[in-house]
């Protein structure tokens, strides 16, 4: 066999390796990442101009030696297969320099461990122009004037990732992208900052001296928040925990906190799952395919937990912000999403209170009574009074017993089965019969009913968009 070393060209490799997709707020979370595994539990975030755009974050984790600092800078540091911490949120050791090189072309890593500061430096200029993978030892000097570098000098130990060169926002854009990163970060990191990770204690996050509050798209602690009961899903030697909410009809809460929890994309699009592995937010608003998103579940947020061994099953890219879980784990979704559906459609609250279309007269009404719902013949219809009005008293007894028959005893399960086998098959509109139509209204004009009531009857649904059948009587 004959082989022979074909080097890439490292400057075009690092145009594709910089066009992953990362958006800035996404970048800062994989970096963030690499904080929380070394156990930082204060994490500071700067971004200003100075004169040109320089961004920096200071941990103050555990630290690397100058060796382990080489090791983090190298790419593709860890086997994605390889066991890992439980708390561990990386998986291919690319995320660092990845989410770098995808909003700048210069990274340097100051860390401190033992009381020594190692710094190493990737300039992707250089490295280019080069083509070679050279790593540089910068002075430290060069970085006394960078945002929180006294801070990083004065600590234990610690790390701080500085970002220069950056390229894909300007100076005026910084505050907007500062108001995307609180919230993102706010939201992704929201167990880390409650304070409810196990084995962790609370995580602070600030940016440009801000402290983020965490964002949980839960809203656990509202009263009228639906906790439902929770569910464990054994798969290859692991567990997925599933835990379903419903969050509160607006009338329970006040503008301020609905519109906080609609979050930027409304609850219709914010619907769905919410994946979070060991305990850090990957994935949300989604069904992955297995439910249409509709206004009746808007309400509906269901949080998938799963350790980190399963990224396979989960699809889990390199800036873990896509994922799409394996059919054998999907089908005990779809299982839990009709559970939870079912309970998501039910907004209204209160007794009797009915759901109205007030454009239509309706036979059918959908009336809420308490914790249930059920269908029931409109009373009030034109038709069903000008009929009463006809009857005597015994008669009146007779089609109210017809009626509340009717209610009672409608096929409900039967209804559902064909709607979900045979949807389109099922077409009651065809047994009106529209000489049947024409011939009542020519009866009830020959009697002199009123204009009014002719109106009322152009409201419902026998002659919604059938206001000829009315001219035709007229030339009678």
């Amino acid at each position: 066999m004959i082989t022979e070393v074909v080097q890439p060209i490292v400057s075009n490799f690092i145009k594709s390796l910089r066009d992953i997709g990362y958006t800035f707020e996404v970048a800062v979370a994989d970096v963030l990442d690499n904080s929380i595994t070394a156990k930082a539990n204060n994490i500071q975030i700067a971004c200003i101009p100075d004169p040109n755009t320089i961004f920096t974050l200071l941990d103050n984790g555990n630290g690397m030696t100058n060796i382990e600092l080489i090791s983090a800078m190298r790419l593709a540091a860890n086997d994605p297969d390889s066991l890992r911490d439980g708390s561990d949120l990386g998986k291919f050791g690319l995320g660092l320099k990845t989410a770098s090189f995808s909003q700048c072309t210069d990274l340097t890593v100051l860390s401190k461990k033992n009381g020594i500061v190692s710094i190493k430096q990737w300039d992707l200029n250089y490295i280019s122009k080069e083509n070679e993978w050279l790593l540089i030892t910068p002075s430290i000097n060069d970085y006394q004037n960078a945002p929180l570098f006294e801070e990083f000098m004065n600590q234990e130990c610690g790390t701080l990732v500085v970002w220069r060169g950056i390229d894909t926002f300007s100076k005026s854009d910084i505050p907007n992208k500062l108001d995307v990163l609180r919230s993102h970060l706010s939201l992704v990191f929201h167990c880390f900052l409650e304070g409810i990770v196990p084995g962790k204690k609370a995580l602070k996050i600030s940016v440009n001296g801000q402290t983020l509050e965490p964002f949980n798209p839960f809203n656990p602690k509202h009263i009228a928040t639906q906790q439902l009961i929770s569910e464990k899903i054994k798969y290859k030697n692991s567990e997925i925990t599933v835990q379903p909410y419903i969050l509160p009809h607006h009338s329970k809460l006040s503008q301020l906190e609905f519109d906080k929890y609609a979050t930027k994309d409304g609850y219709t699009k914010s619907q769905g799952f919410y994946l979070y592995r060991a305990h850090r937010l990957l994935i949300h608003g989604t069904w992955w395919g297995m439910h249409r998103t509709n206004d009746a579940h808007k309400l509906v947020r269901i949080k998938i937990d799963i350790p980190n061994n399963q990224d396979h099953d989960w699809g889990i890219d390199i800036k873990k912000s896509s994922a799409n879980p394996v059919s054998e784990i999907k089908k005990d979704l779809k299982r839990i999403i009709q559970q939870v559906t079912v309970k998501g459609s039910r907004p209204f609250t209160g007794r009797g209170k009915k759901i109205e279309d007030k454009t239509t007269t309706r036979f059918w009404e959908l009336v809420a009574d308490n914790k249930e719902i059920h269908f029931a013949i409109n009373r009030e219809h034109p038709i069903i009074k000008s009929l009463e009005d006809t009857l005597r008293e015994d008669q009146h007894h007779l089609l109210n017993v017809i009626l509340m028959g009717l209610e009672s005893y409608l096929p409900l399960d039967a209804i559902v089965a064909q709607l979900n086998t045979n949807p389109l098959k099922v077409n009651q509109e065809t047994l009106i019969n529209e000489n049947e139509i024409k011939m009542l209204v020519e009866n009830w004009r020959s009697k002199g009913i009123s204009e009014a009531f002719i109106k009322e009857l152009l409201k419902t649904e026998v002659y919604k968009n059938k206001e000829g059948y009315f001219e035709n009587a007229n030339q009678h």
